[in-house]
């Protein structure tokens, strides 16, 4: 994700969380934790190859050895595409190259589809934080994965033997 990204992502963050969207400036001040050799973020965008148009992105924190998810977004006509298969993996990537030993992240408890998600690559429920999402005040689900470069690599491998077996 660069600083020209901002525009397209606010419009499908209000899109997809219009009670709980971030702000531009959160968007800019994660940016601005991602650059240089210090950096302790990941941002990706995904694009439509047919349209061009803005089809996903997805945030990664770190700090020492663990790692948060800090958003994931795929565009309604992306859904059930693998593209938040996609995404999450590449911020399972940069959990690893951060030398993380486990990634942690909330998900609202009405999301089952991305619950699900998680759960096909290791991520298991260990409490919740109630009226986590404002101004909802929706609860959320936390979740922890253990090894991330692990469990990469195990949904990789399991991904690539569906899809060859049909």
């Amino acid at each position: 994700m660069r600083w020209w990204d901002i525009g397209p992502v606010l419009e499908l963050e209000h899109e997809l969380f219009p009670e709980d969207a971030w702000s531009a400036g959160m968007f800019w001040s994660e940016l601005a934790h991602a650059r240089g050799p210090q950096s302790t973020r990941r941002y990706f965008v995904a694009e439509d190859p047919a349209t061009g148009r803005l089809a996903g992105y997805a945030g990664l924190a770190s700090s020492g050895d663990l790692a948060d998810v800090q958003t994931i977004a795929v565009a309604r006509d992306q859904w059930g595409t693998g593209l938040g298969a996609r995404l999450l993996t590449e911020l399972l990537r940069a959990a690893s190259a951060f030398e993380c030993a486990e990634v942690l992240l909330e998900v609202r408890v009405d999301n089952t589809r991305a619950q699900k998600l998680y759960e096909r690559f290791g991520f298991e429920p260990i409490g919740f934080r109630r009226g986590y999402y404002q101004p909802g005040n929706v609860d959320a689900v936390v979740m922890r994965l253990t090894d991330p470069a692990q469990a990469r690599t195990e949904h990789t491998e399991h991904t690539e033997s569906s899809e060859s077996n049909g």
